[in-house]
């Protein structure tokens, strides 16, 4: 008979997406893309991380943000949105909360942007198209600072 012992998992390690405490940290996701947005609460949600709120835009992102906070541990902000991009959102959240751990995503070629957005307050950026292991590790980095 085989048990579970002589497969040992990935999955004995705690995840990622946990506090010290074992409470999820919780993420705002703001990406005009359905795809993207689904993609990264699929990568965050597989490591422990509950995903509170998805945002369409800036100017959702941040009534959302406000709305949510102080429970909001990370944003996940896509640059090039409608209404409101992204950098304008971070300014806002940034006013709104000096502390805020704020992850941009954007897309290859953006270079000038996410400069922008790291000297306005960003805490980390990502680049598409995702790759897994970056945005965990990224994401990680920005909530054990």
């Amino acid at each position: 008979m085989i048990s579970k012992q002589d497969f040992p998992s990935i999955n004995d390690r705690p995840p990622e997406g946990r506090k010290d405490d074992g409470t999820p940290y919780k993420v705002l996701i703001v990406d005009d893309s359905i795809f993207v947005a689904k993609q990264i609460g699929q990568i965050l949600t597989s490591e422990g991380y509950e995903v509170i709120a998805t945002a369409v835009d800036g100017m959702d992102g941040v009534e959302k943000f406000k709305e949510l906070h102080p429970n909001v541990d990370l944003v996940t902000m896509d640059i090039t949105m409608p209404r409101m991009d992204g950098i304008t959102a971070l300014e806002h959240i940034m006013n709104y909360d000096k502390n805020a751990k704020v992850v941009m995503i954007s897309a290859l070629g953006k270079e000038e942007l996410v400069k922008k957005s790291l000297l306005l307050g960003a805490k980390n950026y990502i680049v598409k198209p995702l790759d897994r292991k970056k945005v965990l590790e990224r994401i990680a980095s920005v909530l054990k600072r």
